[in-house]
């Protein structure tokens, strides 16, 4: 086995999807520890050969992708099945507490994705724990590489990713839901506000990353003195649209922060 995934939820799903697609792995060089026998099946019958079971099977390196309070219970699975690399998508539990679960030496590099990553467009930040080396931080990032882009962070770093990307999906999806309600409010069908919001969303991103321009760049293009534009962002700029941005994603950091202890 190359790797075991322990969690077999969407996001290790987009992952295992991405490696076999990208040929780092086959089906039948990855196990995945999940304990839905539902789940399972899902995942077999999406990539057969797969190996999946209850339990961790010896292999060196694993991925930890379960909820952050479970953390604490596979460890000890782990380092009986001989894992000595960790890579944790575990939101907010830190190195060292992994590093604590697993036998001296062991290597642990923590990541932070987002749910983008179900489509290809993930952006994810890696830090390292005290024995990760250069080797070890390529090997976290080819895999994250499978399903989007890989930052490299120091690991109080990850509290601002957090804020940033890691819940940063939701604002994106917020801004839709509430110009799609603006639309219909000014007398759009729910159809066409829907469409209208999807695509612009998508075509906006799409510049944004394509074009390399500075964000501020794209926006005074767009916005002709005295025009509908410049009437809109008025509204933002009376509200102080940058610092309940900031708010935003320093309410979040800040979360991330409690949530590791």
């Amino acid at each position: 086995m190359k790797l075991q995934m322990i969690g077999g939820g969407k996001m290790a799903e987009a992952l295992l999807g991405g490696l076999i697609e990208r040929g780092w792995a086959a089906a039948d060089e990855v196990h995945v520890v999940e304990p839905s026998p539902e789940r399972r099946s899902a995942l077999v019958a999406a990539h057969p050969g797969l190996s999946v079971g209850e339990s961790p099977v010896a292999t060196t390196d694993a991925l930890i992708a379960v909820k952050p309070g479970v953390v604490a219970a596979v460890l000890p699975a782990l380092a009986h099945a001989g894992v000595r690399r960790v890579l944790s998508i575990a939101a907010g539990v830190r190195t060292v507490a992994i590093e604590a679960g697993l036998p001296s030496g062991a290597v642990v590099v923590r990541c932070m994705p987002n749910t983008p990553a179900l489509v290809g467009k993930g952006a994810a930040a890696i830090a390292a724990g005290r024995a990760a080396t250069e080797v070890d931080m390529e090997w976290a990032a080819g895999i994250l590489a499978a399903v989007g882009t890989v930052a490299t962070v120091s690991e109080p770093d990850l509290d601002a990713v957090t804020g940033v990307s890691g819940s940063g999906p939701a604002y994106v999806f917020h801004l839709a839901e509430a110009l799609t309600a603006a639309g219909i409010a000014e007398g759009l069908t729910a159809d066409t506000a829907d469409a209208l919001t999807r695509q612009t969303l998508l075509g906006a991103a799409t510049l944004l990353s394509e074009s390399g321009e500075d964000p501020a760049v794209l926006r005074t293009n767009v916005t002709s003195p005295g025009g509908t534009t410049a009437a809109g962002l008025a509204v933002f700029a009376d509200a102080d649209f940058v610092a309940l941005v900031g708010r935003v994603v320093k309410a979040a950091a800040d979360r991330s922060r409690e949530l590791g202890g």
